[in-house]
């Protein structure tokens, strides 16, 4: 299992749900998105500062995910959350799902977010709040 070099910016526990499972009874691989979602929104409520208002939000221009291993049930795992690249209106964000215990590797991924405003739909500045946890 690799370690990464960038910072770590959170580290969110996720409890595997019944419901994750597919009829091979492991996670299917479309919950994993969803976890990393849910990794990215603890962090991202943790900021200090605005990192979402009316005129700046973020959506997800990519997403990129190798896996490793299957997810069964029960199971308690971590969601590692990493800053990979800053642009001017765009964050790439490295992710790591494990088992709580940091043992196993399930995926690792990669997302881009692009911050945009929403009237308009047009890129935008990335909030200063982001900016600055992701350099610190």
């Amino acid at each position: 299992m690799t370690e990464s070099s960038q910072p770590l910016l959170a580290r969110v526990p996720i409890t595997v749900r019944w419901r994750d499972l597919d009829a091979y009874n492991h996670v299917n691989n479309s919950v994993f998105l969803t976890y990393l979602e849910e990794a990215r929104l603890v962090w991202l409520e943790g900021l200090v500062g605005d990192w979402k208002t009316e005129t700046l939000s973020p959506v997800l221009a990519a997403s990129q995910i190798d896996f490793r291993d299957q997810i069964e049930w029960p199971a308690e795992l971590a969601v590692e959350v990493r800053c990979e690249k800053l642009g001017n209106s765009s964050l790439t964000l490295a992710h790591r799902i494990t088992s709580a215990d940091g043992t196993r590797l399930f995926s690792e991924a990669s997302v881009v977010m692009v911050w945009i405003n929403p009237q308009t739909g047009r890129p935008v500045a990335l909030p200063d709040a982001v900016r600055a946890a992701c350099v610190a």
